[in-house]
């Protein structure tokens, strides 16, 4: 054989998704057939959840001049 084989692994992107998968089932509490659903879209389901959340921080009143 003259050529050699190379062998790449490339699993962080899997760790980083199998985590999300997990933090949205735990955090969203999700029932078995939507955390199978979320296994494939759980960043929708954390977008849509955190989009209906009140915005944190100060809350600035402007108040109009009269």
């Amino acid at each position: 054989m003259a050529g050699k084989i190379k062998v790449e692994h490339h699993s962080s992107l899997g760790i980083f998704w199998f985590m999300g998968w997990l933090f949205s089932i735990g955090f969203l509490e999700f029932g078995f057939w939507k955390g199978v659903l979320a296994l494939f879209i759980w960043p929708f389901f954390l977008g849509a959840h955190f989009a209906d959340a009140p915005p944190e921080g100060p809350v600035q009143v402007v108040e109009e001049a009269q």
